[in-house]
């Protein structure tokens, strides 16, 4: 089943959009092992400069090889917000990630972002 989702890096104005898989049940395991993976090369490698660029990019290419399963139609990235989306993914530069979920005012106006969800935990379902 299809469960479009957008991955945001804070510090970056790209959308990320991938049209499947984007439950959290599927998504997070995955997300979050990219990202302390990224974390510890950041870490590694001493590198800080442009991190939120660079985070963006990474997702786009080594994590869109996870979640696209070799269509990359699924993935796209922009810098406007689609409708239809069921979760949006905040990924922090503290190394946190969080799960956001639209509500009607987003449905209305997706431009909102953020400010027109309302964070998703497991016991909200």
């Amino acid at each position: 089943m299809a469960t479009p989702c957008h991955i945001l890096v804070e510090d970056n104005p790209v959308v990320i959009y991938a049209s499947r898989n984007g439950t959290p049940k599927k998504l997070l395991p995955t997300l979050n092992r990219f990202i302390e993976k990224f974390w510890q090369e950041r870490d590694i490698s001493g590198e800080n400069r442009d991190t939120p660029a660079c985070l963006a990019a990474q997702i786009v290419v080594r994590f869109g090889y996870e979640i696209c399963e070799d269509d990359f139609s699924n993935l796209r990235i922009s810098l406007t917000y689609d409708p239809d989306v069921e979760y949006i993914y905040w990924v922090a530069l503290d190394k946190t990630v969080s799960v956001w979920v639209p509500e009607t005012a987003y449905r209305q106006d997706p431009q909102l972002g953020l400010k027109a969800c309302q964070q998703w935990t497991p016991e909200s379902l």
